[in-house]
């Protein structure tokens, strides 16, 4: 532990109830995932009606509800974690249905539910699949363990739900030929929403700004990840996206300069389906070898020093001292946005490299202007010899998506990207190293609910290991918190099953319609609290055991609360009595990765010849070990039995990671120099 952690235990924290039912903004694609169950879940389960065939609708369901997941992956990564839940799915259903062939000993198969459970979150905390992340396969697989099974019905029924699945992998990837770029766009569009929040919050000064920060680098970092995530191949459209994910970063850089309402017409300009804006000035580009020959002038010493990545050797003369600042990020005072390319544009052959020569762009042919070559778009001296061979794209002879016909500040901040995108994710087993505290408590603590389950006379003790397995969160005053709300979700949600229960006694097709609505209700309000969204969760679980047949409204409703207490009580029991000791261990190596990531990036800026491609990776990866700090901080905090954490040495590691980023973005010539006022071009900078 640090030299400022104490000895002693910190406190038990203070438990929160009314704060963790307060309700939130609902999220801005809400509608997507509701949207997606209906269309998944409808088709099969109206052709089991149409057959007289309802009680098989449970094993269609399981994989029908496959749709929910990876909404917010590009159709490409969609694509691959899609197929790999459904796989998911149909593993842990497997084993339940031979576990439930075999043996009728509730006691065993309570156990087995348990490891299932345990192996289903930790996977899904490793791979970040989610929401709704493992607890959808945890009550597939244990309400499946209860339903009595034969052998030879096992394919059968795993035929139904791959089937099912199958249908549902074509709904989710049903909108890619419409908008190829959506969750993209949508990350990009939070990126500089929280970009905007923390400028404005930054401007009013107080409390809320060191929070509102947070939250914007964890939104940057999170809409790289999803551009990333989204492949190599070339495109305008994740180009351009990516360019204004770096104004994001560059008002982050410097708020005080940014413009709240400029990013925030960004974002919306982004969220819709038309062109995306241009964050640059096109008619610079008209000007082209006129301004050359000026501008290079004074170029040439800064480039023979490795100073080029510094600024834009051809911005033309600079300012004078009454002539208006151009701003950096979102800037006050441009003009309006450029539209550029939209989804559908085909990227330009000529912007991608040549496996014959040496690389070429849409810039134009090789040419000289005054002592310095221009290759495509990049300047150098005549004399300087090859393009540089260092970090990034240059080294790979890859070109980063969609930069040929840019200019060369606009290029220089995106070789990072290319550069990030040949980094290797780190190995699954090292991620799960990690998660053996929380797959430790998923286990006992769904073992002992459904143990207390059967003790107390449950017929359907699986409800007590759901109820258990979704309370677990980062931490246990998360923990706590979700207990809350599932306990409040699941009172109200019966009281609500009581409601419709006779109109879905009606018929099997009044049955299914009201299932459909419960998920499309769950959907569209659990963005807003959990436990809103589990008041239609639980009459949905409810109908879904009236599938083969109608049972008393009475017991189903008493049973449904009596495992919800349990599961809840013993499952928050389990999370305080298996205790996260190595938390503050992980914030000490968040520490650590942060001052490592710190004196890398200030190392290369105080360097002459550090390449854009190494700036830009640098950046990149001090802004993620910031991010993994705040994030690895706040889950210790919520543990108890801990010393206590090194606050102030977090706040202070941030802080000066802050600072290391903003010289990193001037360094690139994205900032001026602090009390300067030296001409530096920004995109959407427009006179």
């Amino acid at each position: 532990m640090s030299s400022t952690g104490s000895a002693t235990p910190a406190r038990v924290h203070r438990l929160p109830v009314v704060g963790a039912l307060r309700l939130g903004r609902p999220s801005d694609v809400w509608f997507k995932p509701a949207l997606s169950v209906v269309a998944a879940v409808a088709p099969p389960s109206l052709l089991l009606v149409a057959l007289g065939r309802l009680d098989l609708a449970a094993y269609t369901m399981a994989g029908s509800l496959c749709a929910l997941y990876a909404h917010n992956r590009p159709y490409a990564a969609r694509a691959k974690v899609l197929a790999w839940v459904i796989l998911g799915m149909l593993g842990g259903l497997a084993v339940a249905l031979v576990a439930a062939s075999l043996t009728r000993d509730a006691v065993v198969l309570v156990t087995v539910g348990a490891l299932l459970a345990a192996v289903q979150k930790a996977v899904c905390d490793a791979t970040r699949v989610g929401p709704p992340a493992h607890v959808i396969l945890t009550f597939v697989s244990s309400a499946t363990l209860f339903v009595p099974q034969t052998l030879g019905q096992v394919p059968g029924h795993l035929a139904l739900a791959a089937g099912a699945g199958a249908w549902a992998w074509l709904v989710g990837m049903a909108p890619a030929p419409l908008r190829p770029h959506g969750p993209e766009r949508r990350a990009t569009a939070q990126a500089l929403d929280a970009a905007a929040a923390y400028a404005a919050a930054a401007a009013r000064g107080g409390e809320g700004a060191a929070g509102a920060r947070s939250a914007a680098y964890a939104a940057v970092h999170a809409a790289w990840q999803t551009l990333l995530a989204a492949g190599t191949r070339p495109s305008t459209t994740r180009g351009a996206l990516e360019r204004l994910v770096v104004r994001a970063e560059v008002a982050l850089a410097a708020p005080t300069d940014a413009d709240p309402t400029l990013l925030h017409t960004w974002a919306r300009a982004v969220r819709g389906t038309g062109r995306i804006p241009r964050t640059g000035d096109p008619r610079r580009a008209g000007e082209g070898v006129r301004r050359d020959e000026e501008s290079l002038r004074g170029a040439g010493d800064d480039l023979r020093r490795g100073n080029a990545d510094t600024r834009r050797v051809d911005d033309g003369p600079r300012p004078t001292a009454d002539a208006p600042r151009q701003r950096p990020g979102g800037l006050r005072g441009v003009g309006h946005a450029v539209p550029m390319d939209d989804d559908s544009r085909p990227v330009d052959d000529r912007s991608r490299p040549r496996a014959d020569g040496p690389r070429r762009t849409s810039g134009g042919p090789l040419r000289e202007v005054r002592g310095v070559r221009r290759v495509g778009g990049d300047s150098l001296p005549v004399d300087a010899g090859p393009p540089p061979m260092g970090d990034g794209p240059h080294r790979t002879g890859k070109v980063p998506p969609a930069t040929g016909d840019l200019p060369r500040a606009e290029r220089d901040e995106l070789l990072g990207v290319d550069a990030e995108r040949d980094v290797p994710p780190r190995p699954l087993w090292t991620r799960l190293e990690r998660l053996r505290p929380v797959a430790l408590r998923t286990a006992l603590g769904c073992a002992l609910a459904g143990y207390a389950a059967l003790a107390l006379g449950a017929e359907r003790p699986y409800w007590a290991l759901v109820t258990a397995a979704s309370l677990y969160q980062a931490n246990v005053t998360l923990t706590w918190s979700r207990a809350v709300q599932r306990v409040v979700g699941n009172v109200v949600g019966v009281l609500l099953f009581a409601a419709v229960t006779p109109v879905a006694q009606l018929g099997p097709l009044a049955l299914v319609l009201c299932i459909l609505a419960c998920n499309f209700g769950a959907e569209a309000l659990i963005g807003r609290n959990y436990w809103l969204g589990s008041v239609c969760v639980t009459p949905l679980a409810l109908l879904v055991t009236e599938l083969p047949g109608y049972q008393p409204t009475g017991e189903l409703v008493t049973g449904r609360v009596v495992d919800t207490l349990v599961g809840a009580l013993v499952g928050f029991a389990a999370a305080v009595a298996v205790t996260d000791r190595r938390a503050g261990r992980r914030v000490e190596r968040a520490l650590t990765a942060v001052h490592r990531a710190r004196e890398h990036a200030a190392r290369l800026v105080a360097g002459p010849a550090a390449t854009p491609a190494a700036l830009e990776a640098a950046r990149r990866g001090l802004a993620a070990a910031v991010v993994d700090l705040r994030a690895t901080a706040d889950a210790a905090a919520g543990e108890w039995w801990q010393r206590a954490l090194p606050q102030e040495r977090v706040v202070l590691a941030e802080q000066a990671a802050h600072r290391t980023l903003a010289a990193t973005v001037r360094r690139q010539g994205l900032l001026p120099d602090p009390g300067t006022s030296t001409h530096t071009h920004t995109e959407g900078a427009s006179p």
